[in-house]
């Protein structure tokens, strides 16, 4: 009875699909067959797929779930077609949603595991959180949280008992650096925004503070990824630099894995006055072209973007597209090569979603961007920096900028006994430096340096980062390193 009713519905399907076409033939075996021929072929395809799953619900060794079964079957058919294709369920929906709003119901801290004892540590409070305004401080060590002990916790499991509702409240305790005895404190969970544009370093009262060349008044931004709130941060935060006499930018992509087409355009449009910013095209939709407009444009200061391996998506229509329109200077490494766009479709009388591509992406020029399947590297794709300003970073060294980017962000007040032994560790950022002296000198009026390839330090120079390329993995998931923190 159960296979019937499969396959009763599936009939269902097919009866729909009679009506739009099928989606797997190809278009000259559309016209030859008639619609009975198409729709029994479809009904043989589905009956072997209700045939199958009856098969292994009865009979397999062990009981397995249904849900779980039905669940690897859309997976199955996801990795038929691409890496960013996937199917998102119930369990990671929320996840998946939060990391699209940089939002979320939380307390606003930034946790880690100690490397020497294992325990959950505050690695620091978000400047004005609930968590912060209730006396957490960097370095706390986080005992329990309600009643249960953290001792053996992981990250992950600190997220589902942090997170939550706005308004509801949360036990923790902490044991403060130097004391020898937690102490319990209330919390009252609120909206944690997460920042996705930073500066160069925090002031005192949390805010950041972005010029890295106060003479030349050159700011750095660096944007994180690309959410839904994620422009009017930016915009924000550039009315505030307009105001302090910005002259140069450098807005910072490298990690930045990218997030909402219309932020990109939103962003791109905020720098250039006019022409094609990016266009998409997918086979059930028609072209789309997003085009610049003049007003609430800055264009009255030169730019830079810095890139590496892993800026993609958004990220690189944004480059792309002001380095098509020559609005900014390229400096870095080629980038990831992702030009495809994909579109949340959630799924009926379910809390689950398809992320499924449906179009691709061109750049202004019409160079080719996607990275596809066997690609080498004399083929086109990605976004390269800009001629004499490839400044590949090994791996070594690209995890020490990754590292040190992650330590900048974070919040430490200036009461907090570790901050001067830790501002002694420096990391010299060449790509950075090299974006700087080319500013300064077209601020100055001269000919900007070109930037040198130090002597081979510690197996991370160029020569060595060549060899290098052909090594990083197809998959963005499984070659951008780990987060050292997470927000709560």
């Amino acid at each position: 009875m159960r296979c019937q009713s499969l396959i009763v519905a599936w009939v269902l399907v097919l009866s729909t699909m009679a009506l739009v076409g099928p989606v797997s033939a190809d278009e000259p075996a559309k016209e030859a067959e008639t619609a009975k021929e198409i729709k029994d072929k479809d009904y043989e395809m589905f009956k072997l797929f209700v045939d199958s799953f009856e098969q292994i619900d009865r009979n397999y060794v062990k009981e397995v779930d249904r849900r779980e079964l039905m669940e690897a079957a859309i997976q199955g058919m996801l990795r038929k077609l691409d890496p960013y294709s996937n199917y998102i369920s119930p369990e990671n929906l929320r996840a998946f949603s939060d990391s699209v709003e940089q939002q979320f119901g939380g307390i606003g801290i930034q946790v880690t595991l100690d490397p020497t004892t294992h325990r959950l540590t505050v690695a620091a409070p978000l400047p004005g959180a609930p968590a912060q305004k209730a006396g957490v401080r960097p370095g706390d060590i986080i005992t329990d949280i309600e009643t249960e002990s953290t001792e053996n916790f992981d990250i992950e499991d600190a997220v589902k008992l942090l997170r939550g509702q706005p308004g509801e409240p949360v036990k923790i305790k902490v044991l403060h650096r130097g004391e020898t005895e937690p102490v319990e404190v209330t919390i009252v969970r609120d909206i944690i925004r997460v920042a996705t544009v930073r500066g160069m370093s925090y002031k005192e009262d949390g805010s950041w503070s972005y010029f890295v060349d106060e003479e030349h008044k050159i700011a750095y931004l660096h944007l994180t990824t690309f959410s839904r709130n994620s422009y009017e941060e930016l915009k924000e935060t550039m009315e505030t630099l307009s105001e302090e006499g910005i002259k140069g930018l450098i807005l910072d992509l490298r990690f930045n894995p990218g997030g909402l087409l219309s932020v990109a355009t939103e962003i791109s449009d905020m720098f250039v006055e006019e022409g094609k910013i990016v266009s998409t095209k997918g086979r059930n939709t028609q072209e789309q072209v997003f085009s610049a407009k003049k007003q609430g444009t800055y264009s009255d200061f030169p730019m830079v973007i810095l890139v590496n391996r892993y800026s993609a998506s958004a990220s690189e229509i944004v480059s792309a597209c002001l380095q098509d329109h020559k609005r900014a200077l390229i400096i870095g490494e080629r980038t990831w090569g992702k030009g495809s766009v994909q579109n949340v479709i959630n799924l009926d009388y379910d809390d689950s979603a398809l992320k499924l591509t449906t179009a691709s992406y061109h750049r202004p020029s019409g160079k080719n961007i996607h990275r596809f399947p066997g690609a080498k590297e004399e083929d086109e794709w990605g976004v390269m920096p800009d001629e004499d300003y490839k400044i590949r970073l090994g791996d070594r060294e690209i995890g020490n900028l990754h590292s040190h980017l992650a330590e900048r962000e974070l919040f430490k007040p200036s009461d907090d006994e570790d901050k001067g032994e830790e501002s002694k560790e420096t990391f010299a950022d060449r790509q950075l430096e090299a974006a700087v002296a080319y500013l300064a000198a077209k601020i100055d009026g001269v000919e900007p340096p070109k930037p040198t390839t130090p002597a081979k330090e510690n197996g991370d120079n160029d020569e060595v980062a060549k060899k290098e390329d052909a090594k990083v993995p197809e998959t963005k998931e499984e070659s951008k390193p780990e987060p050292e923190s997470k927000p709560k």
